[in-house]
């Protein structure tokens, strides 16, 4: 990024149901040429809701948008860009007495007492809630595990829930029994389902330097570098403080991350000079990344769109996100001869199992083993006695 650009205004695209139809939805600090450009010349209507302009999305509109505006802005494109989006029927009120309304909002206050994160939190009263709307009028202290069955059955499949989420589920009715011992839920037999075991997909070194040549925005460059070099999770990277990072002892510190865990990290001697580059370009207040407004946190929605891009442009056919990246890292580290003691603690990673997965994907003793094929044409080569006449598998025949 040029020192004469920093003053361009930045556009966040978002796609988005707004008004029973997907929207292209355009967000920025307020600059009249960018106003006037969207409002007059191009016909985008404001959003009170969303704070945002916005037009009916179609595979022309990003274009149109460019052309009109040409270089005098820098724009930032969220995920959804790159996802379908279908306009979903408006979900039914849940039909819960307000006797167990009260007693829903009190489990909340449970869960917060037991200091659960705010997504946690989240996501056991949406199950919970669910639950009981799906029970109708049965007493809350009849609940049975058939009724968690059904529920599954009934709700959890047709909606095709994950595997993840089903035990996440689990979790929250095991934690309501703790909360509520008055239901005659069995909790010691309910079973979750077992994990998914889905070996992570890797990048080669070849390919994460390929990622990061073909990432053009200086912004975007540092923050894919960053997360590789670092192993860092996408919240751990949205999070993380300018003041957390010290250049001059190269260190990071992750702080209050999964589990409530702080965490040293080494920083990357070869990424200083971009982490510089990107300090004195982009300037941030607080945040070693943040959004169009200073100090505000980054979203991950915008991390994952453009990185899509840069995987496209560099060739890359897996499929990658930004976990890829922390998946590489430890792979990487593994392959290099690094302990997996270490390893874990780099990674913060609770239990050494969650380290180990990395064993299964590192290609350092898989090289070593050949194969019977290798073998058994290595050992027809060494006693044919200079014979020259042994075809090669690659020929024609």
């Amino acid at each position: 990024m040029k020192n004469s650009d920093k003053q361009l205004p930045t556009l966040l695209l978002k796609k988005v149901v707004h008004r029973k139809d997907v929207q292209l939805m355009i967000h920025f600090t307020f600059n009249d040429f960018v106003k006037n450009r969207l409002k007059y010349d191009l016909n985008y209507t404001w959003s009170q809701s969303h704070k945002s302009w916005y037009t009916l999305f179609n595979e022309e509109a990003i274009s149109k948008l460019k052309k009109v505006l040409g270089p005098k802005v820098h724009y930032d494109l969220d995920a959804s860009l790159f996802q379908k989006i279908e306009v979903k029927l408006e979900r039914k009120p849940r039909n819960i007495s307000e006797e167990n309304k009260e007693i829903i909002r009190n489990y909340v206050k449970y869960l917060k007492g037991k200091r659960y994160s705010e997504s946690t939190i989240k996501t056991y009263f949406t199950f919970v809630a669910d639950f009981i709307d799906y029970i109708k009028n049965k007493p809350l202290e009849k609940l049975s595990n058939k009724d968690v069955e059904l529920f599954i059955e009934d709700v959890f499949v047709p909606r095709k829930m994950s595997i993840s989420s089903q035990r996440q589920l689990i979790s929250a009715i095991k934690l309501f029994k703790a909360f509520y011992p008055d239901c005659a839920i069995d909790d010691v037999r309910l079973q979750r389902p077992k994990k998914s075991k889905i070996l992570p997909t890797v990048l080669s070194k070849e390919e994460v330097i390929d990622l990061l040549r073909y990432t053009k925005n200086l912004k975007h460059r540092a923050i894919l570098g960053m997360i590789y070099s670092a192993g860092l999770r996408i919240s751990e990277l949205i999070n993380l403080q300018l003041n957390h990072i010290d250049i001059d002892r190269r260190q990071i510190i992750v702080k209050n991350s999964k589990g409530r865990r702080d965490r040293h990290i080494i920083l990357a001697e070869s990424i200083i000079p971009l982490l510089i580059n990107y300090l004195n370009s982009y300037q941030p207040k607080q945040y070693f990344v943040e959004g169009i407004t200073a100090g505000k946190k980054y979203s991950t929605e915008s991390v994952r769109g453009f990185l899509k891009l840069s995987v496209k442009a560099a060739n890359i056919t897996k499929r990658v996100t930004p976990h890829t990246l922390r998946h590489s890292y430890a792979t990487h580290l593994l392959e290099n001869g690094i302990d997996l003691r270490y390893i874990q603690e780099l990674l913060g990673h609770a239990k050494p199992e969650t380290t180990m997965i990395y064993t299964h994907v590192s290609k350092k003793d898989l090289l070593q083993i050949k194969s019977p094929l290798d073998m058994a044409l290595k050992s027809l080569v060494e006693n044919s006695n200079g014979n020259n006449n042994i075809k090669r598998l690659s020929e024609n025949y």
